[in-house]
């Protein structure tokens, strides 16, 4: 068992009978009345977010995990394919348990959570940031970069981001995997 004092991002917890993740926390001490520590779990069955208030002091049952290294295969339907990194064995999630499968380029490394009781897969930690290919965008028009205007794109995993209107099709450009936005155009 954990206090609130251990509560941190990426632990897992035990809470109304589901795993969930813990993406934000705030420990939060009000000049009048108890302290209390305010957080956002998602679960990882299911991938529904729900916020949370834990009383100072509150105990919460953690869940001991282990993160091992995946590499992404294929997609086949609403399910996809990663093979472990070290011994080359093959697993198969569920797109629900992925963050941002849109964004999963075939060969990305990721880092998969399992829960250490059963060997269940809780969830897929993807790369920071991903290097994709623009396939289609309207083209680009010289001097379109002093403005914040964005144009909609489509990479080459088949998901739609919103870029500047200077990238045209055949560049390489950087995005968010948190967010799925454009974070910077990559020369090579």
């Amino acid at each position: 068992m954990a206090s609130t004092s251990d509560i941190r991002k990426g632990l897992c917890i035990r809470y109304n009978n589901d795993i969930y993740k813990i993406i934000e926390f705030l420990h939060v001490k009000p000049g009048k009345g108890p302290a209390f520590v305010r957080t956002k779990l998602k679960s990882v069955t299911s991938g529904k977010v729900l916020d949370n208030t834990f009383s100072a002091g509150h105990k919460i049952e953690d869940v001991r995990v282990e993160t091992r290294s995946y590499q992404y295969l294929y997609p086949e339907g609403e399910t996809y394919h990663f093979m472990n990194t070290d011994d080359y064995n093959q697993i198969t999630l569920q797109e629900s348990s992925l963050d941002a499968p849109g964004l999963l380029k075939e060969g990305e490394v990721v880092k998969i959570m399992f829960n250490t009781e059963d060997s269940m897969p809780l969830s897929v930690e993807m790369p920071a940031s991903v290097i994709l290919e623009i396939t289609y965008t309207e083209p680009g028009v010289k001097g379109n970069t002093a403005t914040n205007a964005t144009k909609p794109a489509t990479v080459e995993t088949g998901a739609e981001v919103n870029v500047p209107l200077f990238i045209n099709e055949g560049d390489k450009v950087k995005i968010d995997t948190s967010t799925g936005s454009y974070m910077e155009r990559v020369k090579e």
